[in-house]
This record gives C-alpha cells, structure tokens and sequence, in this order.
C-alpha cells in the first residue's frame, strides 16, 4: 500500500463481505457488522462499488473466497480457543470485525491488530463514526515494518510471548516478497506449543487453466490499479518446505476443491470458491 495511505484493498475486501451478506444464502460467514462498519446500507454498498455486486462469475468466486477465508479463520480459532490458548492477532486486519463481535471474555481471549498505521487510523475513525464499541479485550498495534518488526510490535502492546497464541493472516502474503513471508511464519513457530496460524497465498498463474489466468489477469490489473501490486507467488511445494523448515508440525494447505467440499456442498446457487488462492492452517 502507498505509504500514509488507507489500503484501497482492506476497503474493497469488507464490500465483498458486506456483499456475502445479503447475496449469498445461506452464508458461510456471518458478519452482522459488515455494513456498519463501512457506513453504507445495501443501495449505497452497490452504488460505491457496483463490480462487487454485478454477479459475474469472476465477482461470485471472489466474493465466494474471502467470505469463506474468514470462516476457515475463525473456525481454527475456534479450535484454539478450545485447546486454552488466550491470545489471537490479526495481522494486516484491515477492517476485519471479529474484535468488535468477539464471543470470549476478556479473561478467555483477548485481541491484537495489526496494521499500517494510516490504515488502522482510517479504521479506528469509521468505527468511531458507525458507534461500534472497542472492547476492553483488544489492542491496536501501529505498525510499520520498515521501522519495527512484529516481534517488537507485539512485545510493546503487551502480547506475551511466553503463552501460545493463534494468528490469522488474510490477504496479505502475496503483497510482501518470500523472505518477509517465511520471516513472519518463523515467527509464529517460534510460539509456544498449542501456537497456529491460518494464511492464503496466491498460486503461480501459470498452474491455472486459461480462463483461470484470464481472472487472474483481471485481479491483477485492479490491485496495480489500486497502488497495492503482487509481489509474491507460491508454489504449494515450496510453501510446505517453508512450513517444515519454520518448525511447524501440522500442516494443511487447502485448494478449492477441499474449501468446496467443506463449505459449499450441495448448494443450489452455484457458489464456489477460486482456484487462484490456497488457504493453509499451520500449528506448533
């Protein structure tokens, strides 16, 4: 994203959750907050950004895959929550809202963002502006990496580094290069035991069919549109060796036949989920 900035890309992310939440029944994602947090009702959602909303094949796929990520997301939280940890960080959050509809307690979870500062600034003013509430159980951590790392952060916001913790990491992987990718994994394998993560990445185009490529093409050009372009690709081989070698022990690394099998069986609408992205959950 461009430096002191508001990432176009989190506000076209939320539009096409906002979008899942009156087009798509029954939803694989529930986010009552959705429009709020935007300050549009439905009209004035299509009117701002009336792709999300045009019913092609290439929209209902997208919208299809970021609804379904936040659930795959949360759904592993789910997990991690059962097996006692108490510590979830949403790195790149955007205008993520699972903070703002968190079903813990403080005492049983509590909740770091992580984000450019300009656009967690953006952020922090439109739930202002929607009179969304900020729990006591999450903290709002500014972060620029070219000055600090996350393990700086985090230390800084009062995330302790001793007790295991669950990170989810959406949309973000294939806007920074390889190193920062395998970076912030070993970071996450360094956590204690009971530790996870679930992320997507972008595949490298030339595995997709030719239509494939064509919708490929056609993400691509908006996002260099927008001033967030790629950086980075990954081949599911390279990604598990990443994996491995960062320490983590229980890996999976889901393409869209899984996600579809798991999330959108027997549907009458047709709604499936891309080929373009995998989604991986990873632990300690």
């Amino acid at each position: 994203m461009k430096e002191q900035r508001a990432s176009r890309t989190a506000e076209r992310v939320a539009y096409e959750r906002a979008a899942h939440q009156i087009l798509d029944n029954p939803r694989v994602f529930e986010d009552p907050l959705a429009f709020r947090i935007l300050g549009v009702d439905a009209r004035s959602a299509r009117e701002a950004d009336p792709e999300v909303f045009d019913g092609s094949t290439y929209s209902n796929r997208t919208r299809a895959y970021i609804a379904v990520r936040s659930r795959f997301a949360e759904d592993e939280l789910s997990k991690a929550v059962r097996g006692g940890v108490k510590q979830y960080v949403v790195l790149g959050a955007g205008l993520d809202t699972f903070a703002f509809r968190n079903p813990y307690t403080e005492s049983n979870l509590v909740v770091f963002e992580i984000d450019h500062p300009a656009t967690q600034a953006w952020k922090r003013g439109l739930l202002e502006k929607a009179g969304i509430a900020i729990p006591g159980s999450v903290t709002f951590v500014p972060l620029d990496f070219e000055t600090k790392t996350l393990e700086e952060g985090l230390k800084q916001a009062g995330f302790r580094d001793t007790e295991s913790a669950f990170f989810s990491w959406l949309g973000v992987a294939s806007y920074l290069p390889h190193s920062a990718v395998v970076t912030t994994l070993r970071f996450v394998a360094s956590m204690p035991s009971g530790s996870g993560i679930v992320f997507d990445y972008m595949v490298q185009p030339l595995s997709l069919k030719p239509v494939e490529q064509q919708a490929f093409a056609r993400l691509e050009i908006q996002v260099n549109s927008e001033g967030e372009p790629f950086r980075n690709y990954l081949d599911p081989l390279v990604i598990a060796k990443d994996l491995e070698n960062a320490g983590f022990t229980d890996v999976k690394d889901l393409e869209s036949r899984e996600i579809n099998d798991r999330y959108f069986k027997d549907r009458t609408d047709g709604l499936r989920s891309t080929r373009l992205t995998r989604i991986v959950s990873a632990w300690v």
